[in-house]
């Protein structure tokens, strides 16, 4: 027969929880409990979360893919082959699908979430593309973590009081996280499904290991396991919750040392499965090694034409600053970005109040969790998750790419939302707490911020629609930002293609693009994709002299880069043409066509225009390779063999004139007529 968990009794073989006064943390006032009068409404609670949470983000079902959706969806190849994509899923690095190259540290560390990924997968092989479906399965997923925060947050709170009070602060504390605005970049966005699916399995982990403890069912710890698995295989910053786990056996159960060892012991080979999985798929991620660029590096600023790192206390002054921002927003969250890229981060020192200010509230903040932890206060719990699960992304240890984002605080706002309403109740009732079944004044505090936060929900999600009203209304918030500026550069260019009959209209919405573009550029000098987009932005105006300064730029920074160099040549050919045929100034036609060809040899607009430039400027004997060249590059092309003709015939080679001609007239018999209605000129071609 199998033993029962150490800490239990038993009857007829079965473990049941222990029912002594033990199972409740020790506490040094003796006023007593109040004992439960009756069922607590959980089931209530449970109905008003699963509707608010639909209701609040009701109004993203019609929204399209947006911002970092193509990376994981739209554009990722593995995920846009559905099931059976799948297999790569698992084997590559989550970015893999969109780079489509397995060249590996594209982002430091890599990337490694398959989880929601796979699920994306499956959503499109079963409903097709639409993006209502993930907007869907956003909002039941992030309404289900919702429900789990209660049922967790209940239970953790029966340890301390009487059940029915224990419902009333879960629910206060999770319908304060399901409305909160913080979290509109997760749901709103498709692609915030690794937060929501990070932070539910993490939860119903946690739930399910407490069920086991409590039960001695073996079930449950499985059940938690695998919710632990879903959570760290949808994204990294779940192993956190190697910490939290501990901690909250801790805080809220009698268990000791050992036990809670023993609880933890699944999680921590869950965690491991994991890292060996990840490091046998990113064979080649470096951890520690930090970009040099800018936009994945926010800690580095220019001197001369070089960015160099922030010094040691300018970079931990601008974390703090920043981690000082997260807390702002959970109080006042107004208004928000979904970019807080440089320079909307402003670089910082410890002279400045913003930073130091922000120490000292985390200094603070740390020594109450600390100091917590012998009198087991709920406050001093809340505030040590959300330091922990926070650790991950707060750019204290490593750079992640940004300064920060909304989506970082999701997973540690569960943390906040516990402290803000235990501290809130301790505040309002003191010792008399226990003696209370329904916190009224609490629950009209948390009720009118909730009213408050959820109106805020609701309105900041529209401006997740699409892309377009997603950078526009960012851009306005994130005024220093060059990534935004960009990405709305970009979109801008995008609407101005789709527009075909207007011409003013578009014009002036790659008016406004450049506008945006050169604000990039203007913050970050050295901002490639924003001076390659200038070119195109250019080019499309048809401005090729500004189209070449841009392009210029852009392969300077990265000289690499096949598209940039051929686009570089298109424009210096097309500035080449314009200043032959609009400015009668072949010399610098010439010099324009030279460059051209120096990039793009192979280009047969190029060789031929070469040709008719030497040919208009007289030097017929120079114009005749260009010719030669043009015809082997497009062998099959009638034109090119008639001006090649033309060409011999010039330099009074009349047998290889003949020659190019009847080849001319082999291909197209019309070829002869087709050229003397422009009037035998090559440039009218």
């Amino acid at each position: 027969m199998s033993k029962a968990p150490k800490g239990r009794k038993t009857t007829g073989g079965k473990p049941v929880p222990n029912k002594t006064a033990s199972d409740k943390p020790s506490n040094p006032s003796h006023i007593p409990a109040l004992e439960d009068s009756g069922t607590p409404p959980t089931r209530l609670h449970l109905i008003i979360l699963a509707v608010l949470s639909i209701l609040l983000y009701a109004n993203t079902l019609g929204h399209q893919f947006t911002q970092d959706d193509a990376i994981v969806i739209t554009e990722n190849m593995h995920v846009q082959k559905g099931w059976a994509g799948l297999s790569d899923i698992f084997n590559k690095d989550t970015f893999h699908g969109f780079f489509k190259t397995d060249k590996q540290g594209l982002v430091e560390g890599g990337r490694y979430r398959p989880f929601t990924l796979a699920m994306f997968a499956v959503e499109l092989s079963i409903f097709g593309k639409s993006p209502f479906w993930g907007h869907l399965f956003n909002v039941l997923w992030y309404g289900l973590t919702g429900l789990v925060f209660y049922l967790l947050a209940s239970g953790l709170f029966a340890y301390r009081w009487n059940k029915t009070l224990s419902s009333w602060l879960a629910f206060a504390a999770a319908v304060l996280f399901v409305a909160h605005p913080l979290h509109t970049e997760a749901v709103a966005n498709i692609k915030g499904r690794d937060e929501i699916m990070a932070l539910l399995g993490s939860l119903a982990a946690l739930y399910f290991s407490l069920r086991s403890f409590k039960s001695g069912n073996l079930g449950w710890e499985a059940l938690a396991a695998v919710s632990f698995l879903i959570g760290i295989f949808s994204k990294e910053n779940t192993i956190t919750f190697l910490a939290v786990v501990p901690l909250t056996y801790w805080f809220f159960t009698n268990a000791s040392i050992g036990q809670m060892l023993r609880q933890s012991a699944p999680f921590f080979v869950v965690a491991i499965l994991f890292l060996i999985v990840r490091s046998n798929v990113l064979t080649n991620a470096q951890i520690g090694a930090a970009s040099n660029e800018l936009m994945n590096n926010p800690y580095l600023k220019i001197e001369g034409n070089q960015y160099v790192p922030f010094s040691g206390a300018e970079r931990q002054a601008t974390v703090f600053y920043t981690l000082g921002k997260y807390i702002q927003l959970f109080l006042f969250p107004y208004p928000l970005t979904h970019d807080y890229y440089p320079n909307h981060i402003p670089r910082m020192n410890w002279g400045q109040p913003g930073a130091l200010l922000s120490f000292l509230l985390y200094l603070g903040m740390g020594i109450v969790g600390v100091m917590g932890l012998r009198k087991k206060s709920p406050v001093a719990y809340g505030l040590l998750f959300y330091l922990t699960t926070l650790s991950i992304v707060s750019n204290v240890w490593l750079v992640v790419g940004t300064n920060m984002s909304e989506r970082f605080v999701f997973m540690p706002s569960v943390g906040l939302c516990i402290a803000v309403v235990s501290g809130l109740a301790t505040l309002f009732y003191g010792e008399k707490l226990k003696q209370t079944a329904r916190p009224q004044a609490l629950l009209l505090s948390i009720g009118a911020v909730v009213v408050i936060f959820g109106a805020l929900t609701f309105l900041r999600n529209f401006a997740w629609k699409d892309n377009l009203t997603l950078f526009s209304t960012d851009a306005k918030t994130s005024i220093n930002s060059a990534k935004v500026h960009n990405s709305l550069g970009g979109v801008l260019m995008d609407e101005a293609r789709k527009i075909e009959n207007d011409s003013i209209k578009k014009m002036a919405l790659l008016q406004e693009a450049s506008t945006n573009l050169l604000k990039a550029v203007e913050i970050h000098p050295n901002y490639r994709d924003a001076y390659t987009l200038l070119g195109n932005c250019y080019f499309e105006m048809k401005n090729y002299a500004e189209s070449v300064k841009y392009f210029n730029a852009a392969y300077s920074i990265n000289n690499t880069d096949t598209l940039v160099k051929k686009n570089l040549g298109v424009a210096y050919r097309l500035l080449g043409q314009e200043e032959g045929e609009k400015r009668g100034n072949l010399t610098q036609a010439l010099q324009y066509l030279q460059q051209s060809l120096a990039l793009n040899p192979n280009d047969y607009a190029t060789q031929r225009l070469l040709g008719v430039a030497n040919s208009f400027g007289g030097n017929d004997q120079a114009a005749l390779p260009y010719f030669e060249k043009a015809r082997d590059l497009v062998p099959q092309s009638a034109d090119a063999w008639f001006e090649l003709h033309m060409a011999y015939q010039k330099v009074g080679d009349l047998t290889r004139a003949q020659q190019a001609l009847a080849r001319a007239q082999q291909i197209d018999p019309e070829i002869a007529q087709k050229f003397a209605q422009k009037g035998a000129n090559p440039a009218n071609k």
